[in-house]
Parts: structure tokens; C-alpha cells; sequence
């Protein structure tokens, strides 16, 4: 139980603010774009979280997406979980589900991940490749906790998946770059991206085998672990040459006196 309350304690004090932009050379313009859709579908259709019909019905239900059948109906015949109509066909949940959120605080959450760590992948894929990889890792990180619960009726919805996806392939290719991050007492700190980003991929295991052997609902922790090492695998394949390069050559570089330490003004 001690473990499980100091890995709470530090995930809540671990908090990213901003990365190391030296030697990016393109403007993210995927990752904005991405950024305003998630935050338009959350405001427009789904009523910032009061809409319900739309939420339940365009998430992702384990249960629709392996039998391809929209289930409709009252939550007493469905575990407790009312099933609203979705869209034609149901599989189409798999990328709107990506782009919905619980509340505003998980849509926050998300998008100050995908701000921080989407603009560099962009710069080292191209955008094109980008939004690929964005919704690959986004579908495959679904297909993870689909896997983990195939006859369950909970819904599912976030970027989660997609923004774990982001954070793998960023581990991979930029472990020792600075991220600016607020820790606890310390104030904000600097750390290496290994650090930050390889901690929150242990919480995720953690975490996600925990509710799994539980056999308990709520965060989908399955799809966040399912997104990061898609992240992981996919990154080479769409990464382009020249920016493996010079990602190859600022690991050659070792991390400087800042890491550990609060940043220059």
C-alpha cells in the first residue's frame, strides 16, 4: 500500500510544463490543429461533458466494436451503462472516441501533453506522417483495452491512447532532452525526458495491470499502455532520416549541468 501511495504522491507532484525547442525547424502545425479539434468536439458537440447522448454514443463500447453491432437501449439492460445511438457503422468510434473527453480536466490534461511533446515528433516525422502516427497509435492503444475487456458495455473516450503514443515515440528519440517540470517543494525543475516520461510509462503498467487483475473500470490504463508502446515500435518507421540524425547527435551530447536543477531564466 506504501508504494502504491508514493508513486500517487509523485505522478500529482510530477507535473511537464515545457521541452527543450532548440534545433526544431518546422511549426507543428498538425499538432494545433489537433489540439483545437479536441477542443472544439468537447465544447460544440459534446456540450463541454452536458451532452450525454452524444458522448455515449460516439465512444467506444468493447462490446459494439467486436460483434460491428450498435446496441441501443435503457442501462438496466445493459449493466448499468445506457447505450446511445452511434454512427453508421459503429467502427467509426475508434477515431471519435479520440477526439472526446470525460470532462475538462481530462481534456486538459491531455492537450498540455500533446502541446508539450507533439510539436518535436511533428518536427522529426513531417506532418503527414504525424497525423498517421497520431491515429495509429490512437487505434491500436483502443484495440489494447478493447482486448482487456471484449463483452464489456463501459464506454470509452480520450486522446489518451493517441497522446501515449506521442509520448513513446518521444522517449525514444529525445531521452535526454530537458523538460521543464513543477516537483513538488522544488519548484520547477529540469529533468531529462527519460526521467519524466519513462515514470509516467511505469505508473501506466502499473496502474494497468493493477486494474486489470482487479477487475475494475475507470481510467482505461490498458489503451495507455497499449498507445505507449506503439509509440515505441512505430516511431522509426515514420521518422524522417535527417531528423534521426540529429537526434543521434544531440544524444551524443551529455545532458548539461541544468538536469536536476531549476532552469535559467
Amino acid at each position: 500500500m506504501l508504494i502504491w501511495i508514493l508513486l500517487g504522491v509523485l505522478a500529482l507532484s510530477l507535473m511537464p510544463l515545457g521541452d527543450d525547442n532548440e534545433g526544431r525547424l518546422t511549426t507543428p502545425f498538425v499538432t494545433y490543429i489537433l489540439i483545437a479539434l479536441n477542443i472544439a468536439v468537447f465544447f460544440l458537440l459534446q456540450g463541454g461533458g452536458s451532452n450525454q447522448g452524444f458522448t455515449y454514443g460516439y465512444s467506444v463500447v468493447p462490446r459494439e466494436i467486436m460483434s460491428g453491432q450498435d446496441y441501443i437501449g435503457p442501462a438496466s439492460q445493459f449493466g448499468g451503462v445506457s447505450q446511445m445511438p452511434g454512427p453508421n457503422p459503429i467502427y467509426l468510434t475508434l477515431f471519435s472516441a479520440m477526439f472526446m473527453h470525460g470532462n475538462f480536466l481530462h481534456l486538459a490534461g491531455n492537450l498540455l501533453y500533446l502541446w508539450i511533446f507533439g510539436d518535436n515528433l511533428e518536427d522529426a516525422m513531417g506532418h503527414f506522417k504525424f497525423v498517421l502516427f497520431y491515429l495509429l497509435c490512437g487505434v491500436l492503444a483502443t484495440g489494447a483495452h478493447i482486448l482487456s475487456g471484449i463483452g464489456s458495455f463501459i464506454p470509452s473516450l480520450g486522446a489518451s491512447g493517441a497522446i501515449a503514443g506521442v509520448l513513446g515515440g518521444y522517449l525514444l528519440m529525445y531521452p535526454t532532452r530537458g523538460v521543464r517540470v513543477l516537483l513538488g517543494y522544488m519548484g520547477i525543475v529540469q529533468m531529462p525526458a527519460f526521467i519524466v516520461l519513462g515514470f509516467w510509462g511505469l505508473l501506466q503498467f502499473f496502474n494497468g495491470f493493477g486494474a486489470l487483475h482487479s477487475n475494475s473500470g475507470g481510467v482505461a490504463y490498458m489503451a495507455h499502455i497499449g498507445g505507449f508502446i506503439a509509440g515505441l515500435i512505430l516511431v522509426k518507421f515514420f521518422s524522417n532520416a535527417t531528423t534521426q540524425q540529429r537526434a543521434m547527435h544531440r544524444m551524443e551530447i551529455p545532458p548539461d549541468h541544468s538536469y536536476w536543477t531549476r532552469p535559467p531564466n
